[in-house]
């Protein structure tokens, strides 16, 4: 038998010190990540401070090209990812082509109905920030400086940039959507006299 207060096993245990010390960075660094969600510039400056060490380390060791190939299909992919609505108008039209019509308002007297990306800003920002550091940090390991003959990479990536948004570009044609919008529109009333109107 047990004394009382005494617990057996993992059930009631206490977390591990180390557990406890990285659930209070998680918390921390969480808190700092939230704070820093209406600073949208400054964010986006560290950003492409980074990607300019990355890439100055990059021209000036002469190295690790694969590793930035895959940056920048990455980045493609989070570009497109940014680009597209949630929810995808060729996926909602039914069998019938016009039954039902696409999601997004397509005609001027229709209501507003904003934008919203399968990939939010603030989530395609801390991507983006986080594989250029993984990508700087892949500069430090001889083992990912694959040689390749860098020239074939590059076109290969222009090719696949202009295709995939050529692509993206015909869909947002044929579905009548732009990616940025910039909320309902504000009419102006009357000006104010300042004189009250007495009856």
């Amino acid at each position: 038998m047990e004394a009382p207060g005494e617990s057996s096993g993992s059930v009631g245990a206490e977390p591990s010190f180390v557990a406890v010390q990285a659930a209070g960075l998680q918390r921390r660094f969480q808190k700092l990540l939230d704070d820093s969600v209406p600073f949208v510039p400054q964010r986006w400056g560290g950003t492409f401070g980074l990607a300019l060490i990355y890439a100055l380390r990059v021209y000036l060791i002469q190295g690790w090209y694969i590793v930035t190939y895959a940056l920048g299909i990455y980045l493609l992919n989070l570009f497109i990812a940014f680009l597209s609505p949630r929810i995808d108008p060729a996926m909602e039209m039914d069998d019938d082509d016009d039954a039902d019509g696409p999601a997004l308002p397509t005609k001027r007297d229709e209501e507003f109905r904003p934008f919203i990306r399968r990939l939010p800003e603030f989530k395609f920002w801390y991507s983006s920030t986080k594989a250029f550091a993984i990508a700087l940090l892949c500069t430090f390991f001889n083992v990912l400086n694959v040689p390749v003959f860098w020239p074939i990479l590059v076109i290969y990536f222009f090719v696949l940039f202009f295709i995939t948004m050529k692509r993206q570009i015909r869909h947002m044609i044929k579905y009548r959507y732009l990616p940025f919008s910039h909320g309902k529109k504000k009419f102006k009333g009357k000006e104010d006299t300042g004189k009250v109107v007495r009856g």
